[in-house]
């Protein structure tokens, strides 16, 4: 899907809130993802990461402040904002007993995709699935079903792609060949890409930006290449540690 000259922002989050109880989970939470852009969303477990997503996606109802998806205010219209997004998880399986064919084919009926046959086709062909069109789900390898779950989240050719520890269970081979996939798809398509991860090399690899969020705020912003020098740190992984371990000691 193309944005719009007036349309380049794929993703604005306006002071976010969560809460649960007297747990607040996020609190005022702002950021953007452009169209093009790879950005990654950082921070120890509990951050607030995963929230941020489901939220994002619509799973969760704010507290607070707004999600806007290609300029479409989520809250005002879930279906038209979510229908340019999708979301691809290690922990998100397709389907084990539907086949990679059958699979893309349900998810491509759910998403209202027209030419549906050569829309799964062409995804076949990109992920290397044809030859595993007819084989479950469930039986494939790790790397396979990393592929088969891109393929899915390509189908509605999103401005929007939500990848959260999308190559986690991935060997170094396969987790590269996804992350050169996943750069083509921002570079041609001018997808916006929200990217969570604990792999910092990955992250110094893949993206343009990154947010290190930490108990529900976002303290440090920018480029992953320069971000630690500017702090301090030897390395991002040195800066995500200090960042971890003492958050307000490490932020500016």
């Amino acid at each position: 899907m193309t944005l719009s000259a007036t349309e380049k922002t794929a993703l604005r989050v306006v002071d976010l809130r969560k809460e649960y109880g007297a747990m607040i989970a996020l609190e005022k939470l702002s950021f953007t993802v452009n169209a093009g852009e790879i950005v990654g969303l950082l921070g120890p477990n509990g951050a607030g990461k995963t929230t941020t997503i489901n939220m994002i996606l619509g799973v969760l109802e704010p507290s607070g402040g707004s999600v806007w998806i290609g300029g479409i205010d989520l809250a005002k219209n879930r279906a038209k904002a979510l229908a340019g997004t999708n979301f691809a998880a290690v922990y998100a399986t397709l389907p084990g007993n539907l086949t990679v064919g059958e699979n893309l084919r349900f998810f491509g009926l759910l998403y209202g995709i027209p030419a549906l046959r050569r829309r799964v086709e062409e995804l076949l062909q990109e992920f290397d699935l044809a030859r595993l069109r007819d084989t479950k789900c469930g039986l494939l390898s790790s790397g396979e079903q990393t592929r088969a779950a891109l393929a899915k989240a390509l189908l509605n050719k999103p401005q929007l792609l939500l990848l959260d520890e999308p190559t986690a269970s991935l060997d170094p081979s396969a987790a590269q060949l996804i992350r050169e996939k996943i750069r083509t798809l921002a570079v041609r398509d001018g997808c916006g890409i929200l990217w969570t991860s604990h792999n910092m090399m990955e992250v110094e690899a893949v993206c343009g930006r990154v947010l290190f969020l930490s108990r529900g705020k976002v303290l440090l912003e920018g480029n992953p290449k320069t971000l630690p020098g500017e702090h301090g740190s030897p390395s991002l992984e040195h800066l995500f540690i200090r960042m971890a371990r003492e958050p307000l000691a490490a932020a500016p």
